[in-house]
């Protein structure tokens, strides 16, 4: 029962939070409510025996994407002073946002020691003797590779489409022009000069 109950309130907070992660007009709330989408995203995968996906949503997309995409709303020209102004009026709602969240935590760690949940025929068994990494490095780098060669694809192609938006020409410095450095000769590099005694270099 404890299971049932637990895999319906994470189910709802992951589409709450997602739907307020859209419709949410302050980028700053967006990716809190993100960040709490990841942690009941997790708390699904712990019910469904699935400890390391859990904690690759915890450690990887809340410790490292989340917060990376809290840095970047951060850098925006957005006002704090006005949303600082209204801190103490959703204190309340702050604090019952933590309250539920302290008590869905208690919820799946009581979920995850009665046992996994039944997911019904269609999954595929998979023998208790093998580890999670393993079993899903055995389906990951066999039956999906090519998806998975296509996802990283994709994660690269946005990468380099960020550093393409975000890249500025800068007019202080001067660039370096591989192509002219490839072509010049060894004699242009030098020049030999014979100077008399007493004088200077000329530049």
């Amino acid at each position: 029962m404890i299971q049932l109950l637990a895999f319906y309130l994470f189910a709802f907070v992951v589409c709450a939070s997602g739907a307020m992660t859209i419709l949410s007009r302050n980028p700053v709330h967006s990716v809190l409510w993100l960040i709490l989408a990841f942690f009941n995203a997790a708390g699904l995968m712990v019910l469904a025996n699935a400890e390391f996906i859990a904690m690759l949503l915890v450690i990887v997309y809340v410790g490292a994407v989340a917060v990376l995409f809290l840095f970047v709303v951060m850098m925006l020209n957005i006002d704090f002073a006005e949303l600082r102004a209204g801190v103490m009026r959703y204190a309340a709602v702050g604090v019952a946002l933590a309250v539920a969240l302290v008590a869905e935590i208690l919820i799946a760690v009581g979920a995850y020691s009665a046992g996994a949940l039944q997911l019904g025929r269609r999954v595929a068994p998979v023998d208790a003797k093998v580890p999670n990494i393993e079993a899903i490095g055995q389906l990951l780098y066999s039956r999906y590779l090519f998806v998975f060669e296509g996802a990283g694809l994709v994660l690269l192609v946005a990468m380099i489409g960020a550093i393409v938006l975000t890249l500025r020409p800068r007019t202080d410095v001067k660039p370096q022009k591989i192509s002219r450095q490839v072509q010049r000769r060894a004699k242009d590099a030098t020049r030999n000069v014979n100077h008399p005694v007493g004088q200077g270099v000329e530049l």
